[in-house]
């Protein structure tokens, strides 16, 4: 004969709370979840205290880089992707930690039908111009063939280390042709030294095995999906590094000189 058992009240609700707790967090609603601060970054702080599995519960979709600043980050249909310098991608561990993330669970607003675009430039303006607001976040995913993509990694790092406008000077430039898809976040003005205003873009071929922060891309009659975002979270480190971190200062130049295809080494 079984026993039956009934939980209380009390003890039901400390069970489920456990049982959530095991579980991990609980994924956030269409809004934008960011780790750290893009001027953090810019000074220095390359090494986070979230792992890729954490990331995960906040997003299917986005972008970012990896401690050490060991080439870049790109989050695509929740599987999590880490572009070495010279643009090979590979899949990196659950527990690999990052520095700095934005991610979101991707779900299309907006799709706006593009003609020839020749430039990042041109493809910026493009997607500006259909935005619902330029004083909202939004999430952009072009899937297409491009004719041009050139982007960019940067090595792995070893402390102490240099701030970021130095270091992009190792970055190396690889330039893909062919099948892939543009993962993309625009940022309103206000979010400056917070995130990257404007247009952030990183790029993972069809084969998922190449990709890298984009510097210039070119493709033709190819359609963007925009998720607009009206709400935005950040979750800073909790570490003494970032506490002894001076952000009070404006750093636009420096992000101005990191993101506008700076000299670099190009891969063979």
């Amino acid at each position: 004969m079984h026993k039956r058992f009934r939980l209380s009240g009390p003890v039901l609700c400390l069970t489920l709370l456990f049982t959530l707790c095991l579980a991990g967090p609980a994924p956030a609603g269409n809004g934008l979840y960011q780790y750290s601060t893009i001027d953090a970054l810019l000074a220095g702080l390359y090494d986070g205290d979230l792992t890729v599995r954490d990331l995960k519960f906040h997003g299917d979709f986005g972008l970012g880089t990896f401690n050490g600043l060991d080439g870049e980050m790109v989050v695509l249909e929740g599987q999590c992707y880490h572009v070495t310098a010279g643009g090979k991608a590979v899949t990196p561990s659950d527990q690999a930690l990052t520095p700095f993330a934005v991610v979101t669970f991707f779900e299309e607003d907006v799709i706006l039908k593009l003609g020839r675009i020749r430039s990042l430039d041109e493809l910026n303006k493009a997607v500006l111009a259909a935005l619902p607001s330029r004083n909202t976040f939004c999430a952009i995913r072009i899937d297409g063939r491009f004719s041009r993509i050139k982007a960019r990694a940067i090595p792995r790092q070893n402390p102490p280390y240099q701030p970021l406008a130095e270091l992009v000077k190792q970055q190396v430039v690889v330039k893909f042709t062919g099948r892939g898809t543009l993962v993309g976040f625009y940022s309103p003005a206000f979010v400056r030294g917070v995130n990257v205003p404007g247009f952030h873009w990183h790029f993972l071929t069809e084969d998922r095995t190449g990709g890298g922060h984009v510097l210039d891309a070119a493709l033709n009659n190819e359609v963007a999906r925009i998720d607009e975002l009206r709400e935005f979270s950040v979750q800073l480190p909790n570490s003494p590094g970032f506490d002894r971190l001076d952000l009070s200062g404006d750093r636009s130049r420096e992000l101005h000189k990191v993101e506008k295809d700076p000299e670099g080494k190009t891969a063979k």
